[in-house]
């Protein structure tokens, strides 16, 4: 029998055993810092020489060139020739839905003329360069080119700079085809913190670029931290997650097969079910036990659900958006008859999958809004990555001569209570 944390809201210490099923360690070993720390520095005093060195020995490769570690756009184009139709035709529907959920996110400049002829505004500029980051091997997605790239790209990004390590020289067909799909610009195998390190500082063949985006291995995520400031990230992802709040009238094995779907990502993985109905909760456990065996990382979904998993027993659906906004959960299904009454008191969620027929699998891959999401409780204040983060806002301030004038009484003042004289000789110099 597996054993899941079961809490009441009903308990006194109820918040309290919350927090500990919340809490992960998310410290990273001094070891991997040392090693990352090394590498950054090697890549950036030594270019091309260094990331070639570390990918023939991580990657275990025996390449003599670091121009041999670029892949074409002719070999995109063959790896998308080379798939099947089925899985072309699933990866263009995808995409196209993905790009027109990005279309609605795009910023546009804009500006206004007050009444003494002053104009104030905003200009909306994309990015020269991103870097994607894109994991190989056996972890292979190509949904995360897609939901990476497809929005820097609606957002005038460009260049968009791909890498992808290759271990012992095994390519993913369908990485590079995505690529091929997505428009990105060039594609380097490469990986690990090296491709993080050859993205932020540029080699004689990798170029500099202004934000790296993508998930990795704590290798990656720890380079990714480590560079930030001389590049934009995307943010620090910690394990997945899922928060379904569920009224009893959803098939059990619907429900338990929705907690697999985060818990077969990663023994660390979160996966938690709220319900008023104590007699549903125990109806998704037998699911859950049920369900188990047949499942092909059925290992690593134990461990998960274990660990990490929980149900959770509210007393009505509005105690149930209350626990859910403390979680501020990565995935949150709302799996009621009418989720729309009870959408409006969530505050705190990084994606939200509304009615019975919604899985999170779906934002995964081809609904259209993003599946790179805040965790860790992050989304108390992060929002899903999207196409304004390829997009930076610079203020535009064109003072007519008569604002001038009244802005600059206004700024002599300010100026000089602060003590900065030159700032208010500057303003003062405009005033009629």
């Amino acid at each position: 029998m597996l054993e899941i944390t079961r809490l009441k809201t009903s308990d006194e210490q109820f918040w309290n055993q919350l927090q500990d099923l919340l809490a992960w360690d998310e410290s990273s070993d001094a070891n991997v810092e040392q090693v990352v720390k090394d590498i950054l520095k090697h890549v950036k005093q030594d270019g091309d020489k260094a990331v070639l060195e570390y990918t023939n020995k991580f990657d275990r490769l025996e390449c003599e060139s670091a121009q041999q570690l670029k892949i074409g756009k002719e070999r995109l184009k063959q790896a998308y020739d080379s798939i099947s139709v089925e899985h072309r035709e699933t990866m263009e529907k995808a995409a196209e839905r993905i790009r027109a959920y990005a279309e609605h996110q795009k910023m546009e400049s804009w500006s206004y003329t007050e009444a003494d002829g002053t104009v104030l505004g905003q200009k909306v500029t994309p990015l020269d360069k991103v870097g994607l980051y894109v994991p190989g091997g056996l972890a292979a997605y190509p949904s995360s080119v897609f939901m990476n790239a497809i929005p820097a790209k609606i957002a005038g990004v460009p260049e968009v700079v791909m890498v992808v390590p290759t271990p012992n020289g095994t390519v993913n067909e369908m990485v590079l085809a995505a690529a091929y799909i997505a428009e990105v610009d060039s594609v380097f195998s490469i990986g690990g913190a090296q491709a993080v390190a050859a993205l932020a500082y540029g080699t004689e063949t990798v170029p500099a670029v202004d934000k790296i985006v993508g998930p990795g291995n704590i290798y990656v995520a720890t380079a990714k931290r480590m560079v930030f400031g001389t590049v934009g990230i995307d943010m620090i992802a910690g394990p997945s997650e899922i928060l379904v709040i569920c009224d009893g009238k959803t098939d059990p094995d619907w429900i338990a097969m929705d907690l697999f779907s985060q818990a077969e990502h990663d023994e660390i993985a979160q996966s938690i079910l709220i319900s008023q109905d104590a007699d549903f909760l125990k109806a998704v456990e037998e699911s859950i036990e049920k369900l188990m065996p047949a499942m092909e990382r059925a290992d690593i979904i134990k461990t998960s659900i274990a660990g990490r998993g929980g149900l959770i027993h509210v007393k009505d659906l509005d105690e149930a958006a209350e626990v859910s906004n403390f979680i501020a959960p990565e995935h949150l299904e709302l799996s009621l008859e009418k989720p729309e009454q009870l959408v409006d008191k969530i505050r705190n969620a990084g994606a939200i999958f509304m009615g019975q027929y919604t899985s999170e699998a779906v934002g995964d891959y081809c609904a259209g809004p993003n599946h790179v999401l805040p965790t860790s409780r992050t989304a108390r204040f992060s929002s899903p990555l999207g196409v304004y983060d390829f997009q930076k806002r610079s203020s535009i301030i064109h003072c007519s001569p008569e604002g001038a004038s009244n802005l600059s009484r206004v700024a002599s003042v300010f100026a000089r209570g602060e003590g900065l004289e030159a700032h208010a000789r500057s303003a003062e110099y405009r005033i009629k």
